[in-house]
């Protein structure tokens, strides 16, 4: 055995030791009430989006067979990218991989000094997602980090480097997943423009919940971002994400990121049932009620047990538990009532802020909430 993988083994020791080793939960299929899923509205398994994946099936195959710009472009990726367009209200959509593919990739292309002519100045939440750091660690690019959610901070910031011609980017998620807060996304445009500053917000956890139609924050008049992404793989029930930006910015994608240049293109399957999916969401207005409405009296019923339920006011409600082995505990109890929860430990997020996350979903009865409140009773 190659002498070094002790090295492996010594690591994740340590990690052990201090409360932060991952490892796979059990099956998924086991649970009385699962709140660890991110299907928020149950599109994964509607009839419709179903119907559609096998109508794509016997009609494309399975796999797209290369890239988008080899053998991989298909009518129906460019009819859904108009779609996207034009429930966003931009001028043009593309669809990637993943989120994570697409924040890092597309985010490193943008960044690119030799591009911009100069090294950008870029502005970014302090609690943004993996993701998002990453695509900076591979531009190399220092992030100026601003206060979560706090933009008076941001306009410090801003006003700081004013005289600056260096290009100005504002980086940060429109719903944070790991907190359920939301950014006040009129307020960043409208200080962004005043700064001339090219806003790109991650509308993961926003995408089909929240803005006009379910279409997300940035679909609202007052709200359009330069570029807003989303992912497909959270309330949409599949996976993939997509970016919608100007036709100049989408040229731009085509011919310098990496994640979309080099990687396969999504399965025709996919892309068709996330098509439904996206059709379906201005329909869901009634699902989209009740979720909020069920988080609302479960963050209630939260705090008055006691619970530190952060600044969530959406369907994302972490319970602050602050030390990571008692995170582990109360997880590993709740899952042996049949309750699934996720334990988000650092680095997702800050030190001695551990915690349990609640994700809400439309399906979420009485009684699951009720099997939840007496299994956390008990912790």
């Amino acid at each position: 055995m190659t002498a070094f993988l002790h090295l492996y083994e010594h690591h994740v020791a340590r990690l052990a030791e201090q409360g932060l080793r991952r490892q796979l939960p059990p099956p998924s299929d086991r649970w009385l009430a699962d709140f660890s899923s991110n299907d928020y509205l149950g599109l994964s398994r509607h009839p419709e989006v179903l119907a559609a994946a096998h109508q794509a099936i016997d009609e494309y195959g399975l796999g797209a067979t290369g890239s988008r710009l080899l053998s991989g472009n298909l009518a129906l990726y460019e009819a859904f990218e108009a779609r996207i367009a034009q429930d966003k209200q931009a001028e043009s959509a593309l669809i990637l991989g993943s989120g994570y593919q697409t924040n890092a990739t597309v985010l490193a292309a943008l960044m690119n000094p030799k591009v911009l002519g100069a090294e950008p100045l870029v502005f970014t939440d302090r609690l943004n997602h993996a993701s998002l750091h990453h695509a900076f660690k591979v531009a190399g690019i220092r992030q100026i980090r601003f206060r979560h959610a706090d933009l008076d901070h941001l306009r410090e910031l801003l006003d700081k480097h004013a005289n600056s011609p260096q290009p100005k980017f504002i980086v940060a998620e429109t719903v944070f997943g790991m907190d359920g807060d939301v950014m006040d996304v009129a307020a960043l445009v409208s200080l962004a423009r005043q700064h001339d500053a090219f806003v790109y917000l991650d509308e993961a956890h926003a995408t089909g919940v929240m803005g006009p139609q379910g279409y997300g924050l940035t679909a609202a008049p007052g709200c359009h971002a330069d570029l807003a992404m989303g992912t497909f793989s959270k309330a949409l029930g599949g996976s993939g994400a997509y970016v919608a930006c100007s036709y100049a910015v989408k040229d731009y994608l085509l011919n310098t990121c990496t994640g979309f240049i080099y990687s396969t293109a999504l399965s025709p399957v996919v892309v068709a049932a996330m098509l439904k999916a996206w059709e379906l969401l201005p329909t869901l207005e009634a699902e989209r009620q009740r979720l909020m409405q069920t988080a609302e009296g479960l963050r209630q019923r939260l705090q008055q047990m006691g619970f530190d339920t952060g600044a969530s006011t959406t369907h994302i409600l972490p319970i602050i538990l602050g030390d990571e082995t008692r995170t582990l505990q109360a997880r590993d109890k709740l899952q042996q009532a049949g309750i699934n929860v996720s334990a988000v430990r650092p680095p997702t997020v800050p030190a001695q802020t551990a915690r349990l996350r609640l994700a809400l979903n439309s399906g979420h009865t009485a009684e699951h909430i009720d099997a939840l409140l007496q299994a956390l009773a008990t912790l």
